[in-house]
């Protein structure tokens, strides 16, 4: 069959690249080859206990069937309560819909904002489908670089020579996914000011990793920092990260009512409701005691150490410390040049290094270029010391 016969929508985007390289890792493990994983974004904690037993409690109960489209309002009512306790931010639940997981909330943002020919602001390294998302809108993604000089942090000055007439959407997410970054409140601040200066542009914060802290500072969006951009900023989140609820699948987002609205009616048409059991683990977690966040964190800080000081012994391999998420984004432009030259690899890519990697010491990581940052590659923590030292271990023979 002919690429033709498919929409204009399914060939403007690409499949998720960490999702294919998980994939593959996965064939290779099932033929019986020795693989460590190192590319999925998921933490290897088992969700807490108390927030299965309020699943099964509900399965018991039979709360089985359909709920309200953009979710239950008890659920609602837990999401403001969150808003209220950890960021200071007054929500109506008419300002909450919760989804099927943060990925389609972003979807929904995107479907329910963008027209042909608007412009969205993405600062890169960029999590893997804020463009092909904005993609399938037939919206312009313009992406901003931000390199290990920048510590992985655009600029006020970056983000005012973007801006357009055009602009519709700008997304930030911190901490960030790939590279770990977190914007202090007073970049934040820094952004704000531009962003005042221009009030046909929306915000969409992405918060996923907000509990990830591995700095100690105090957590900080951009509508926290600046309350008067509240009525353009449409924050997301879920708890996929924090409570390690990933395939439980529930998302969320709070923002002015008829934008929330409009991302409701698009999930009327697609999904409907978000499972009704995960929507009752996600309001136990969201309403339990959040201690059960800190033996999760404690683990990520030890690993981050170790991981950091590990790459950073590699040659060819620099890492600037991780200041929140799971993750480590190392710049290995020297490693794949040397390997190039080496003829270890075909050619001076990251895709190239990363396969070689797969190939041959069985090391599954995720190369820089699928966040739009050519000539690194992205280490997930989130799995035990044991294959942590393992697979560095391997990384450092492929690289001797």
């Amino acid at each position: 069959m002919s690429k033709s016969v498919l929409s204009q929508c399914v060939n403007r985007i690409e499949e998720s690249p960490t999702l294919a390289i998980t994939a593959k890792a996965i064939k290779l493990k099932s033929e019986g080859k020795d693989i460590i994983g190192l590319a999925a974004g998921e933490p290897d904690f088992d969700t807490p206990d108390f927030i299965k037993a309020a699943a099964i409690k509900a399965i018991q109960d039979g709360f089985t069937k359909y709920t309200a489209v953009s979710g239950t309002q008890s659920l609602k009512e837990a999401i403001v309560k969150k808003f209220e306790r950890d960021n200071g931010l007054a929500y109506k639940t008419s300002e909450i819909i919760v989804g099927v997981g943060g990925k389609q909330c972003i979807f929904n943002l995107c479907l329910a904002l963008l027209n042909v020919g608007d412009e969205v602001i993405i600062p890169a390294p960029y999590w893997v489908s804020y463009a092909d998302i904005a993609q399938i809108s037939a919206a312009k993604p313009v992406v901003l670089k931000s390199g290990i000089e920048q510590n992985f942090k655009i600029s006020a000055e970056q983000l005012s020579e973007a801006i357009s007439s055009k602009t519709k959407l700008f997304i930030i997410n911190s901490p960030s996914n790939p590279t770990g970054a977190v914007y202090s409140k007073a970049e934040l601040r820094q952004l704000a000011d531009v962003l005042l200066a221009h009030p046909h542009v929306l915000i969409g914060t992405d918060d996923i990793y907000e509990h990830i802290n591995l700095n100690d500072e105090p957590f900080f969006n951009i509508v926290m920092v600046e309350p008067k951009l509240k009525d353009r900023v449409i924050v997301l989140n879920g708890v996929s990260k924090a409570y390690s609820m990933t395939g439980w699948r529930i998302g969320f987002a709070a923002g002015p009512q008829e934008i929330i609205a409009a991302m409701a009616k698009l999930q009327s048409q697609s999904t409907s409701n978000p499972t009704s059991i995960s929507q009752v683990a996600a309001e136990a977690a969201l309403n339990g005691d959040q201690n059960c966040i800190k033996p999760m964190l404690a683990a990520f800080k030890q690993r981050h150490t170790f991981v950091l000081d590990a790459l950073n012994n590699i040659d060819g391999i620099k890492c600037l410390p991780t200041q929140g998420a799971f993750y480590s984004f190392a710049d290995a432009s020297e490693a794949i040049q040397k390997l190039f030259e080496q003829k270890k690899i075909s050619e001076p890519t990251d895709l190239a290094f990363s396969e070689y990697l797969l190939d041959k010491v069985g090391v599954a990581v995720v190369p820089g270029s699928a966040f739009g940052a050519e000539g690194y590659f992205r280490i997930s923590f989130a799995t035990s010391i044991e294959n942590l030292k393992d697979a560095l271990s391997r990384i450092a023979k492929a690289l001797s």
